[in-house]
């Protein structure tokens, strides 16, 4: 029978699941209706739309899951299942955090403007360089599903291990496969860095804008600070949840070193979902054409000026 606590975090996955499921797939309808009506898609709202599919998929790993934490915790905690849903997170995850990353440097290359020859080489080929960095990220996802493997070969050595006898073994094992797992979170670095500077750059760009325009004595409202000013919303909301995201993460992997915590597993994997499912409203709030489409949808008066 199911407790208190169980049910509050089985309402609140679900919660968050549907709601990130329904924007997701908001995105994925919008972007392909009229991919399918022009036959011509623009770069951003391609990188937009693979990004809500790889959602899509990770919020229903963090849902099996969660579900598997509450119902069935030895068999999450034990054996072949675990190995797997770890994998499939671990590529979807990597994957959804280059892809956003993508759209981050796609934001600022377009939008900042500077006079740096390195800058404007980037900016000329900015269509380029993103198809590279999404082949790029593709690949990156690969190597981190795939480095998982030997750390499982450590962890089920560790586990048959026999630690009376072979102490000195099992300490080395132990010290390995932490520092593997460890080294796992520098997976997230790369396109946290690169956000960051992606935001650093459109923010100085903004200023840069901002001080030309008063000395021109023109209004700062033109459709380039608009510009600017969204782009920096999107990305700085980004690295907000993207903490959050790496701070649940974090909660959920203490559990390996505490016993008898599935609270802490299920508090971890609750958070986590906030992530793909809050930045997916702020996407649609911050595209006129996503946002136009759900504003239509939800308030139909508005449109028809009733």
């Amino acid at each position: 029978m199911m407790g208190l606590v169980d049910c509050m975090f089985l309402l609140l996955s679900t919660t968050q699941f549907i709601l990130g499921m329904l924007g997701n797939n908001f995105i994925v309808w919008v972007h392909g209706s009229s991919w399918l009506k022009s036959k011509r898609i623009s770069l951003s709202d391609f990188i937009i739309i693979i990004l809500a599919l790889s959602r899509i998929i990770l919020l229903s790993i963090l849902l099996f899951d969660s579900i598997l934490t509450m119902f069935f915790y030895k068999v999450h905690q034990e054996g072949r299942v675990m190995q797997i849903i770890d994998i499939l997170w671990t590529f979807t995850n990597h994957m959804s955090i280059w892809l956003v990353t993508c759209l981050n440097t796609f934001y600022c290359l377009k939008i900042a403007s500077f006079s740096h020859p390195t800058f404007l080489w980037l900016k000329w080929r900015v269509s380029r360089l993103v198809a590279w960095m999404l082949l790029g990220a593709l690949l990156l996802s690969c190597a981190s599903a795939t480095s998982l493997i030997h750390e499982f070969k450590i962890y089920s050595a560790l586990i048959g291990s026999d630690v009376p006898r072979n102490m000195t073994e099992h300490v080395r094992k132990k010290s390995e496969y932490d520092m593997l797992h460890v080294l796992g979170t520098l997976w997230n670095f790369p396109p946290l860095i690169v956000s960051l500077a992606s935001s650093f750059l459109l923010i100085l760009s903004l200023g840069r804008h901002t001080r030309q325009m008063q000395q021109n004595g023109t209004s700062s409202s033109d459709p380039s600070t608009e510009a600017h000013k969204r782009a920096i919303k999107i990305i700085l909301s980004f690295l907000f949840l993207f903490l959050l995201y790496f701070i649940a993460f974090l909660i959920a992997y203490s559990s390996r070193f505490l016993p008898g915590t599935k609270v802490i597993v299920l508090t971890g994997e609750t958070m986590t979902m906030f992530y793909p499912t809050g930045h997916t409203f702020i996407l649609i709030l911050g595209n006129n054409k996503l946002k136009q489409t759900f504003v239509n949808m939800m308030w139909p008066k508005a449109r028809n000026g009733s």
